[in-house]
């Protein structure tokens, strides 16, 4: 008898569960049909996403298909989190231009080594590596608007499939601030070194991190570089000197 109660009563709940489930799920999709009808409304009204369609499961997106832009990508991504009842969404879509990695490299560091034209410009240290368009961003740069200004550029060049930051933003600091303009002074004040200061890239990059000093970028010569060095050094506050300038005179030997 007990054995025949615990059947029936093992019975009951997996009834109830059911049941419960079964009421539940109407209420778990209620909003899939708004749902699916704005992404559809917004991806037909936009020309960048003509090869993409959209499906909508408990409130999560999924986006399909492909597009001419990394940008077009995260834009969609992001436009579609925002839409009213979404819960999440599952990015499925490519970048349907490609480039040659070695190519899409030399695009990027050209396009980086002019971002931000001005007295800023020499404050920023950045790197780029691309793998199978996968674009890795590395370096050191002074704010924020450097760093999206960065991202923003790779996102927007065709063949990138995909952006990796790796960039660090040096932490806000008066006393960096005013080392970084007393160490401009001097360096691209010094007369051997007057002539980098006419190039809009700027071609000596000042990092500076709590006082301490890194030197990046490429100079004609072993001697240009030495007096770079030198003149850093000199600056008061400074605590050390990393010179990592590249002098073309050792390359070419």
């Amino acid at each position: 008898m007990p054995s025949l109660r615990r059947n029936c009563f093992a019975a009951f709940l997996l009834l109830t569960l059911s049941a419960s489930a079964f009421a539940q799920a109407p209420g778990a999709a209620r909003y899939d049909g708004q749902i699916q009808k704005d992404v559809e409304k917004f991806i037909k009204s936009k020309s960048q996403y003509k090869e993409v369609t959209a499906t909508t499961e408990d409130q999560i997106v999924t986006v399909q298909g492909q597009v001419k832009l990394y940008i077009d990508k995260m834009n969609l991504e992001r436009k579609v989190e925002k839409m009213k009842n979404v819960e999440a969404v599952r990015n499925h879509l490519t970048v349907s231009s490609s480039a040659p990695d070695d190519k899409l490299q030399q695009t990027l560091a050209d396009k980086l080594r002019y971002d931000r034209v001005g007295f800023g410009i020499a404050f920023n240290a950045l790197g780029v590596t691309v793998q199978n368009g996968v674009v890795t961003l590395s370096g050191n740069v002074h704010d924020y608007p450097s760093r999206d200004s960065a991202i923003a550029i790779a996102e927007t060049t065709p063949g990138v499939k995909d952006v990796i930051d790796n960039i660090e933003v040096a932490p806000t600091s008066g006393f960096d601030d005013d080392l970084r303009v007393r160490l401009y002074r001097a360096i691209y004040g010094d007369t051997v070194l007057q002539k980098y200061a006419i190039d809009p890239q700027k071609p000596i990059r000042i990092v500076v991190d709590h006082g301490h000093v890194s030197l990046y970028g490429v100079v004609d010569s072993q001697n240009d570089k030495n007096i770079a060095g030198l003149r850093a050094n000199q600056v008061s506050g400074v605590f050390s000197v990393d010179n990592q300038l590249i002098a073309l005179d050792q390359i070419r030997k």
